[in-house]
């Protein structure tokens, strides 16, 4: 008779990404300690899935699952594990499984594990690598963080400008330490300084005899080592780049950027400024615990109680306007959360503008002018409705007619405030996604409400 738990292992085993049900059967073989059934589980499972899995378990959870399966644990898998667990990962891993995952690494990497690890298990991981793999490792090491230098990886396929295709070919099958991937075979001069590059793709298609240079690729474009790596995602997105060769100060060939690598900086950046605009730290993670969270966002909360602060005191200059006609306490929120939505609207196009570098100061004049007269649209649109419902549901006209009137006004103060807080910040060198949501949010707050109850005080009373 089958056992109820190998049909389980089967339908798993099945499958080569993770569902509820594969995470309950695994959840089971790490509490009873079950090392056979687990590595069988996860077998044909994709690394990137078994990253996931990992990242998603509680800390005592992990370190049990890490006891049942280091000795599973490669470079595929210890490279795609988020940085913010990277390192309690990597101190749980006896030393000769860390060894072997290290070598099976690419040099770009072994950069990326180093960058977010102590001293010592920055040389523990260097003491395991090849001596030229070392040498490699260390060189991106010296380069500035967040630089092209640190993003690229060494291993590059180069051949003499002067060659032909039959000569490239025959190299290719007689070297075994080719990349597991890559896409060009740069050219380069005896000084090693790269000239061009040919796609595999027109390799294989060309004769034997037709010199590299014949096919090189018109997109060709080299990459500063000292680049940062943030202007390099922008340049392989802009001219659709596979890959693009890495020079050094003195234009010699250090190393190559793949677009999974320049992609996954782009991923990164876009995920960044939307954890900002939130006034969530970048480095917030759902295995983080609850005291770790909350310090991660009382600051912010603290930011927001002060400016929050500044509308209460805008508000109490006019006590005698909201004792004469109490209605407006229950009307004011109209206006400034619908203000603080049309800034909310404006601001996330201006911050996405200014990160993919649409918005510049060549053209900031024609976008603000273009959310001036948006927000005064909309202004108009929403005056109508409210003055209309002053007339037909409060029965009182001329409290529409403020209503709209102050509508307007922060509307306009919201659609403006959007783009051009952010573009105030950038220019001051301030990274937009942080601040801007705060100074926004304060701006139609004061405004909606130091507009509604200034015209309240003015015509109605």
């Amino acid at each position: 008779m089958t056992d109820p738990r190998d049909a389980e292992l089967e339908t798993s085993a099945d499958k080569s990404q993770l569902d509820d049900h594969d995470r309950e059967v695994i959840g089971r073989a790490i509490e009873e300690g079950n090392g056979p059934r687990l590595d069988a589980l996860l077998a044909p499972v994709h690394a990137a899935d078994i990253a996931d899995l990992i990242e998603q378990m509680t800390p005592q959870r992990r370190k049990q699952f890490l006891e049942l399966y280091s000795g599973e644990i490669d470079g595929d898998i210890l490279s795609e594990i988020d940085e913010s667990i990277r390192e309690e990962v990597v101190e749980q891993l006896p030393p000769e499984v860390l060894a072997e995952a290290v070598r099976e690494m690419d040099s770009d990497d072994v950069v990326d594990l180093l960058e977010d690890l102590e001293e010592p298990e920055q040389q523990a991981i260097l003491a395991a690598l090849d001596e030229s793999d070392r040498a490699a490792v260390e060189q991106s090491m010296t380069y500035p963080e967040y630089s092209a230098g640190r993003l690229m990886q060494s291993e590059v396929v180069t051949a003499p400008e002067h060659w032909t295709v039959g000569e490239t070919i025959d190299f290719l099958r007689q070297e075994d330490w080719l990349p597991d991937q890559f896409y060009h075979v740069v050219l380069v001069d005896p000084r090693r300084r790269p000239l061009g590059y040919v796609t595999l793709g027109k390799l294989l298609a060309s004769r034997r005899d037709t010199p590299l240079r014949d096919i090189a690729e018109d997109s060709f474009r080299t990459i500063s080592a000292r680049q940062d790596e943030g202007d390099v995602a922008f340049a392989f997105n802009k001219y659709h780049l596979i890959s693009a060769p890495v020079v050094d100060d003195h234009d010699r060939l250090v190393g190559i950027i793949t677009i999974d690598d320049a992609m996954a900086v782009l991923d990164e950046e876009h995920e960044e400024d939307f954890l900002r605009m939130a006034r969530v730290s970048d480095e917030s993670h759902v295995s983080d615990g609850p005291l770790q969270t909350a310090k991660q966002r009382l600051p912010w909360l603290v930011i927001n109680l002060f400016t929050a602060s500044l509308s209460a005191l805008v508000i109490s200059r006019f006590e005698a306007t909201l004792s004469a006609l109490v209605i407006l306490a229950a009307l004011m929120p109209i206006v400034a959360s619908t203000g603080g939505i049309a800034g909310t609207q404006s601001l996330a196009v201006a911050v996405r503008a200014l990160a993919t570098r649409e918005l510049t100061l060549s053209n900031a004049r024609r976008v603000v002018l273009r959310e001036l007269f948006a927000g005064l649209l909309n202004g108009l649109g929403l005056a109508v409705i409210l003055t209309l419902a002053g007339v037909f549901i409060l029965g009182q006209p001329m409290i529409g007619v403020v209503l709209g009137l102050a509508m307007i006004a922060n509307q306009i103060v919201a659609a403006m405030g959007g783009v051009l807080v952010p573009l105030t910040l950038n220019r001051m060198g301030l990274d937009p996604a942080l601040a801007s949501g705060t100074f926004v949010t304060t701006m139609t707050d004061m405004m909606g409400f130091f507009a509604f109850l200034g015209l309240a005080s003015w015509i109605l009373i």
